[in-house]
């Protein structure tokens, strides 16, 4: 029998034995399977992308800046400074982020009081002085984002609204006034000056009522109330009432958030829960549902964002962060320190230039770092305990003073009910050496760059139930020794 007559009878053979002779066909490997699946998931992930892409360009069917108000030509000129382009398109024509880019992001807090009268007059304050959908208020949150596709983080850094400075024809003032006296450049340039001249290439300014309506588009957001705030004023029908804890809010609620300030920490500890409500916002547009939301979050952007960035580069700041998630997100604040309490004068935030070059130098690839304190001595050290077990954290304050830590503090004024698992060394002056070291030191948890820990120290430590595991550990091996 020829080789051409064997395989037919061969054929044959396996159809006689098949009930259903088109169902014959070879089984995939468990290799080929699995090869089959990623990439059907690869192109199902490119596929979901462009359509944003494409629902994105659909809408907005211009790839013009989406901006409120018209820029002189020498303020386009300051936006262009580095003069080069940071953003391209792939294979595949979808805009990416191929150059690091620096962003000035502005929400504004307009009241009635603030909007001028079709004379151009300031409007008379009366005994209700709303809140408004406008830009012609102070800045109430200011923030410099880098977006650097070379080391794939987004960086957050934020500036305090009653930052002193001094402006060429005016004099001392807050940096919060900038903007609404002479536009976005200016007070990207008041920026750019106060951090060592770093360059800002595009500026995002949005009303606190955007905000809210963004948020309710997103379907609200998740976050993690610090404590129990309650407030009242009736002049602004300003209302707030939040449990601490992890909860799911809306655009109005959230709102609340973001404007109470009444504590001890005043503008700064708003601040602060301003970077944890941004971060958050992010994290929820991270959501593959968000896809499908696209073009009604565009038609919020048109109409409540002021912006010289074009959508085809907002498109490529989406993908950047959809690309690198959470986990490459770091959160700064400018350091510094008060000048008073604010009874006696005007209070101002002043600026620490030596703290600024580091982080300028390490975070935003400007200007070279200089000597820090690392000397364990002189380190500030704040514990804020999560796991609740006072005596755990007697004995951590005691570990570390004999490993040289001496001006550790326990933060007695922590209210939070937040069940942390892992313990987070917060690096909160940017310095990740010193959290590093103290997480080596005690050979537990995880290091994070933010600000959300104590304001005056170096480093906070979130202690969580990973601590006590450890102590369990260290406890066996010491009777175990002895």
């Amino acid at each position: 029998m020829s080789k051409v007559e064997a395989r037919k009878t061969d054929r044959q053979h396996r159809k006689s034995n098949n009930p259903n002779p088109q169902m014959v066909r070879r089984q995939p490997t468990k290799k080929r399977s699995r090869v089959a699946l990623w990439l059907w998931l690869g192109l199902g992930s490119i596929g979901a992308f462009s359509a944003a892409a494409g629902a994105f360009l659909a809408v907005s069917l211009t790839s013009a800046p989406l901006q409120q108000r018209t820029l002189s030509a020498a303020d386009e000129a300051f936006f262009k400074q580095n003069g080069r382009e940071a953003f391209s398109r792939n294979l595949l024509q979808v805009p990416e982020v191929s150059q690091p880019v620096n962003i000035l992001l502005l929400g504004i807090k307009t009241n009635i009081s603030d909007v001028k009268n079709s004379n151009g007059k300031e409007r008379k304050k009366t005994g209700y002085d709303a809140e408004v959908d406008s830009l012609d208020g102070l800045s109430d949150t200011i923030m410099l984002l880098r977006f650097d596709p070379m080391t794939k983080r987004t960086t957050f850094m934020g500036i305090p609204r009653d930052t002193k400075i001094e402006r060429t024809g005016r004099g001392t003032e807050k940096i919060n006034a900038v903007d609404q006296e002479s536009g976005p450049a200016a007070a990207a340039l008041e920026v750019s000056k106060i951090l060592g001249g770093v360059k800002i290439d595009r500026y995002i300014r949005v009303n606190n009522l955007g905000v809210a309506k963004l948020v309710d588009e997103l379907g609200g957001v998740t976050v993690t109330v610090p404590k129990d705030i309650k407030y009242q004023d009736d002049s602004q029908h300003f209302y707030v009432n939040l449990k601490a804890g992890k909860q799911h809010l809306d655009g109005m609620k959230l709102l609340g958030l973001l404007r109470y300030r009444h504590d001890a920490n005043g503008d700064i500890g708003r601040m602060q829960r301003q970077q944890m409500v941004v971060k958050a916002l992010l994290e929820q547009s991270l959501n593959p549902m968000t896809i499908t939301r696209i073009p009604q979050l565009f038609t919020v952007i048109q109409h409540q964002v002021d912006t010289n960035l074009t959508v085809e580069e907002l498109l490529a700041l989406g993908g950047f962060s959809m690309q690198n998630g959470k986990s490459k997100m770091q959160m700064l604040m400018m350091p510094g320190d008060y000048n008073g309490d604010g009874k006696h004068g005007t209070s101002y935030w002043l600026a620490d230039q030596k703290g600024i070059q580091n982080m300028m130098a390490r975070y935003f690839d400007h200007g070279q770092i200089s000597l820090e304190q690392t000397n364990a001595e002189n380190l500030r050290v704040n514990i804020q305990d999560t796991s609740h077990f006072p005596d755990a954290t007697a004995r951590l304050i005691k570990r570390l003073n004999k490993a040289g830590y001496q001006n550790v503090h326990l933060d007695n004024n922590l209210k939070i009910k937040e069940d942390l698992p892992t313990t987070q060394f917060i690096a909160q002056k940017g310095n990740p050496i010193v959290a590093e070291g103290l997480a080596s030191l005690l050979g537990f948890g995880e290091v994070k760059v933010d600000s959300s820990g104590s304001l005056y120290s170096d480093v906070t430590i979130k202690l969580g139930r990973d601590w006590l595991q450890k102590e369990q550990d260290y406890k066996s091996l010491n009777q175990t020794v002895n």
